[in-house]
């Protein structure tokens, strides 16, 4: 891509993004659900004025989801979130456990090969944090207990993620699974974002200090952005998840007395590169696999359909591991259920090893994209709701948690 190209993509990413954000808004819808639409109208399934496949576009769109992860962190107090570590820790283990069984269990049913079905299972354990993000910050709502366990659960779930994907690889080229290759991805996942969060915490607070020394102007917002990077660079080196080290940064710089300052530094920055992120997931919808009018797409959208069920269903009910009436477990569920980005990864893994054909990889792709443009709306009204009546099954398993926990600690 030329300079020419470079700077048409980015008016027609910038302008498309803002203007049917607004219209989004407008209508009482968030404004990501707008960016993500732009996306769709830009894309391969609409005008085809942008390429999602581009390098440049891959790769600015990668900054944008670190740079909001990064934002993210800063706005998320550490010791909150540790609160509600054990939650979280359930909600990611429900929320991978229930899909990929739901998957595993459809493709047995249809006649697909064990292979097929293990990968169908995996592609629908994935979350994808940025959209729920997006939305709750939208709302004012990133200080919230649901955010917080979502954000504590989307970390468990990209380890967990990165775990699935590397045992699907593995069968798809070798045929058998490398326990040693899971444990040491495990081992540097968690030890990386646990050295992340404790080195960085100290290496954050030296640079603060250093900064305060300088007289250039910009240099703390500067400073702070290479530190996003550098982690994240780490935890792609560590085998893990970019996002995963700018939210440890994010985390680690919001603990010093600057971080209000770096947060509203921060902001244009993130209003110019997280709009790409959105708008980049958009553009790789391809809205010909919808037209049921196509007699091709007929068992696409039959599978779909079914694969959407299970994967909404999965997630919805890993928000009641939550065992608290006093958090939305709706909420907390919704929260889990986009797949965006990290679905399609999943499917292009299986279709690159040749475990899917390209029908059921259209299917896989779709329901990705249901899963996408659903959580939104579904999220905000969700949000809008009162307490009362959205957790049942948080409110019929407290007492029972109440009981365990008084047998264990004696109170």
């Amino acid at each position: 891509m030329d300079l020419p190209h470079l700077l048409i993509t980015l008016i027609l990413i910038f302008v498309g993004a803002k203007a049917l954000g607004e219209l989004a808004n407008r209508i009482g819808q968030p404004t990501v659900l707008g960016e993500l639409v732009a996306g769709v109208i830009l894309g391969v399934g609409g005008l085809k004025l942008l390429d999602p496949h581009a390098n440049v576009f891959v790769l600015l769109a990668d900054i944008g989801v670190i740079i909001l992860l990064f934002e993210t962190g800063l706005a998320t107090d550490i010791r909150e979130l540790l609160e509600v570590g054990w939650r979280s820790l359930a909600v990611a283990a429900v929320g991978v456990i229930l899909p990929f069984a739901g998957g595993f269990a459809f493709a047995l049913a249809f006649g697909y090969t064990n292979l097929v079905a293990i990968f169908l299972g995996a592609a629908l354990t994935a979350t994808s944090v940025g959209i729920t993000v997006r939305v709750l910050s939208d709302l004012g709502k990133l200080k919230s207990k649901e955010a917080k366990i979502i954000l504590a659960a989307a970390v468990a779930d990209d380890i967990i993620g990165l775990i699935i994907l590397a045992v699907v690889r593995d069968l798809g080229i070798t045929g058998e699974v490398h326990p040693l290759k899971i444990v040491q991805i495990t081992a540097l996942a968690v030890g990386f974002f646990v050295a992340a969060i404790v080195l960085g915490n100290i290496f954050a607070k030296q640079l603060v200090r250093i900064i305060e020394k300088t007289r250039t102007s910009g240099t703390l917002i500067v400073a702070s952005i290479a530190f996003a990077f550098l982690l994240s660079l780490g935890a792609e080196l560590a085998g893990s998840a970019a996002i995963i080290g700018s939210f440890a940064a994010g985390l680690a710089l919001g603990r010093t007395h600057k971080f209000e300052v770096i947060a509203r530094e921060l902001k244009p920055v993130a209003y110019i590169f997280t709009p790409i992120f959105f708008v980049k997931i958009g553009a790789d919808v391809d809205l010909a696999y919808f037209n049921p009018f196509n007699e091709a797409n007929h068992a696409i959208l039959v599978v779909a359909g079914f694969l959407f069920v299970i994967a909404m269903v999965g997630k919805l009910l890993s928000g009641a591991a939550v065992f608290d009436r006093r958090i939305k477990a709706t909420t907390v569920g919704i929260g889990m259920a986009p797949r965006g980005e990290v679905g399609l990864i999943f499917a292009e893994v299986g279709r690159r090893a040749g475990i899917v054909t390209a029908d059921l990889f259209a299917a896989v792709v779709v329901v990705m994209a249901l899963t996408t443009f659903v959580a939104p709306p579904l999220l905000k009204a969700s949000v809008a709701r009162r307490p009362r009546g959205v957790s049942l099954l948080a409110w019929f398993f407290e007492p029972a948690r109440r009981r365990v926990s008084n047998l264990i600690w004696g109170r």
